[in-house]
């Protein structure tokens, strides 16, 4: 007979109170939406500014925002804390976004671009090389639909001036429809040195 409250009061404890029985507990929350581009914080730097009562101290950040597929850009601000310093470049980022073209995963042709003192070179790569770079090269290609690519940085380290220089190398970059050789072969004109040979085998 002692054991029967034990049992009854067993009995009476609901369905789903038991501590793996989550989702009853859990709130009826509306999925988040995705995010239309991702931010990634390559670097932060503190930086300082001498005034008449000493050294005001701020945060500079560089942000890159991307979508995975062919919008990239980098933006650069300053902000009393970190958290406004990301803020204000992220906005940068998307204010100055750019559109790449991206075939069969790679660049459609080699790209080299000096921005100040920093110079980078791309170059595109077969499929299953994958990217081929380092430090904020890296960081920004990955942000884009880009899975094989050959790079290299040189002259200057200076963060800022590199993800510049990245990004004016994606800016140069022609799409293979637009290329001058490809309309030609598309108009019906032939290549010039398949007009000499012609012009040769009538003599």
């Amino acid at each position: 007979m002692a054991d029967q409250p034990t049992n009854n009061a067993q009995n009476a404890r609901p369905q789903g109170a038991g501590r793996n029985n989550g989702p009853r507990q859990r709130r009826d929350q509306a999925p988040a939406e995705p995010k239309q581009f991702e931010e990634l914080v390559i670097n932060i730097d503190r930086v300082s500014r001498v005034v008449k009562g000493g050294r005001r101290f701020r945060f500079k950040a560089l942000v890159v925002v991307g979508d995975h597929k062919m919008k990239i850009g980098v933006g650069v601000a300053k902000g009393a804390d970190v958290q406004a310093a990301i803020a204000k470049a992220t906005d940068v980022a998307k204010k100055n976004m750019i559109t790449i073209p991206v075939i069969n995963e790679t660049i459609p042709h080699e790209s080299e671009v000096k921005f100040s003192g920093a110079r980078v070179l791309l170059k595109p790569a077969a499929p299953g090389t994958g990217i081929i770079a380092g430090g904020v090269v890296r960081s920004i290609i990955g942000m884009t639909g880009i899975r094989n690519l050959l790079s290299k940085s040189l002259n200057s380290t200076n963060k800022v001036n590199i993800a510049y220089a990245t990004i004016e190398a994606l800016r140069s970059l022609v799409p293979r429809d637009e290329w001058t050789t490809t309309k030609n072969q598309a108009s019906g004109k032939k290549p010039i040195a398949a007009a000499v040979k012609a012009v040769e085998e009538t003599k």
